[in-house]
C-alpha cells in the first residue's frame, strides 16, 4: 500500500557562514505599525446579509445610521433585511503615515451573513487603542478565491464572510513621534542573543563616522546619533546597510505536533545512545577515529576524528546503519526510509532529549 508521510517534512536549515545586513537582523525602537478597528455596515448584498432576527444589532446600527441622515423609521417596524451586513474593520496604521494617505482594511463579518461577494462598507470610522479616531474606511469588498466552476461541478476555495479593500481607508489624524527627539537609537534584535548583539555593534563601532554603538543586553543595541530626523535617517540608512559576520546558532528542533513536520539546523547533533519506540530501535555509537602519519619520521600529525555509527532496526526488517558525522538529519532521514509515522518520530526525539544525548532544544509547537 503506497503510504505518503507528508508529516515527516524534513526542513534543514543550512548554518553556513554568511554576512547579513542589519536592516535584517534588527529593527528599530519606536517605528512600528499600530492596529485600529471599527464597526460598520455593509450593504448592497445579493440577500446573503445578516438575519436580523438574529444579529438585532443590525438593525439597530441601520436606524442608528438611518437617523443620523435625517430619516425615522417608525417604532416597531419589522425590516426584513437580506442585503444588509454588520462586520468589523481592522487595519494597521503604518509607522510615519501622513493625514490624506490610504491604507488597506480588512471587513469581517460579524453576524450569520453567509457571503460578502459585491458588498459595498459604508463610511467606517477607525479607532484606535485610544478610542481616537485615526482614519475613515469606505469602498467595495473584494472577496479573494470566492469559487470556480468547470464542467458543471464548482469548487469553493475560500470562505465568503471576509474580504478586503484595497487603499479603502484615508488617515485623518496622525500619531505623534518621537523619532529624532534624542540622541540615541535603539535597535532591537529580533531574536535575543548576546553574540550577535555585541557584533552588530561591533560592527558599527569599526565604520568610523557612526558614532559609539554599545549592546545594552541581549535584544537592544544602543547607537549615538545626531539630534534631529534628518540626521538620524542619513546615519540610519548607512548603518542598516552594513553586513554583520554569521553568527553560529543554537542547536534547536522545532516540531508541529498539529502537522507532524520537523524543523532542525545544522548546529543539532547526537551522542551515544539507545532508544526503543514500538517496533523501532536507533543506536547511536559515537566514536573516536585516529588517523595516524605512514612512518613515525614522517613529520605528520596525529588526527582524532569523531565518527558515528547510527543503527536502526525495524522488527521483523533489516538493519539499516549510516556511518557518518552525528547528525540528526541522518537519523530522521533513515527512520522516514523505514516508514516510521510522525507520532513515531516526535516520541524518539523527546525521548532523546530527555536522556541528554540530543545536544539541542526541542520546541513543540
Amino acid at each position: 500500500m503506497f503510504k505518503t508521510l507528508i508529516g515527516l517534512a524534513l526542513i534543514l536549515v543550512s548554518t553556513l557562514a554568511q554576512a547579513d545586513r542589519i536592516r535584517d537582523l534588527t529593527s528599530v525602537q519606536g517605528v512600528r505599525e499600530n492596529s485600529l478597528i471599527g464597526y460598520g455596515l455593509v450593504v448592497g448584498l445579493d440577500g446573503t446579509g445578516d438575519q436580523t432576527t438574529q444579529t438585532p444589532f443590525t438593525t439597530q446600527s441601520l436606524n442608528n445610521m438611518l437617523s443620523q441622515l435625517g430619516i425615522t423609521v417608525p417604532a416597531g417596524t419589522n425590516m426584513q433585511l437580506k442585503n444588509v451586513a454588520a462586520v468589523m474593520v481592522t487595519a494597521q496604521f503604518p509607522a510615519f503615515a501622513r493625514q490624506g494617505q490610504t491604507i488597506d482594511v480588512v471587513v469581517s463579518s460579524m453576524g450569520n451573513a453567509k457571503s460578502l461577494r459585491g458588498g459595498t462598507l459604508l463610511m467606517t470610522p477607525l479607532k484606535g487603542v485610544d478610542s481616537q479616531v485615526y482614519a475613515l474606511a469606505q469602498g467595495n469588498i473584494l472577496v479573494g478565491g470566492a469559487g470556480a466552476s468547470a464542467g458543471g461541478s464548482s469548487v469553493q476555495v475560500n470562505q465568503l464572510n471576509g474580504g478586503r479593500i484595497t487603499g479603502g481607508a484615508t488617515i485623518e489624524r496622525e500619531l505623534p513621534t518621537q523619532f529624532g527627539a534624542g540622541n540615541t537609537i535603539n535597535l532591537q534584535l529580533n531574536q535575543d542573543d548576546f553574540t550577535m548583539a555585541q557584533q552588530i555593534a561591533d560592527t558599527i563601532n569599526r565604520r568610523s563616522g557612526f558614532g559609539n554603538a554599545t549592546a545594552l543586553d541581549a535584544r537592544t543595541v544602543q547607537v549615538r546619533a545626531p539630534q534631529g530626523g534628518s540626521g538620524q535617517v542619513r546615519l540610519l540608512a548607512d548603518i542598516q546597510n552594513l553586513e554583520v559576520g554569521g553568527v553560529p546558532q543554537d542547536a534547536k528542533v522545532i516540531i508541529n505536533s498539529r502537522t507532524g513536520s520537523v524543523v532542525m539546523n545544522r548546529e543539532v547533533t547526537l551522542d551515544t545512545c539507545a532508544v526503543a519506540q514500538g517496533n523501532l530501535s536507533v543506536t547511536v555509537n559515537r566514536q573516536a577515529q585516529v588517523s595516524q602519519p605512514d612512518t613515525p619520521f614522517g613529520g605528520g600529525q596525529t588526527v582524532v576524528t569523531p565518527q558515528t555509527q547510527i543503527d536502526l532496526r525495524q522488527s521483523g526488517g533489516s538493519l539499516q546503519s549510516v556511518r557518518e558525522s552525528a547528525n540528526l538529519n541522518n537519523v530522521v532521514r533513515a527512520l522516514n526510509a523505514l516508514g516510521a509515522t510522525p507520532m513515531e518520530l516526535m516520541s524518539i526525539l523527546q525521548s532523546m532529549q530527555s536522556a541528554g544525548c540530543l545536544r539541542a532544544k526541542v520546541e513543540i509547537v
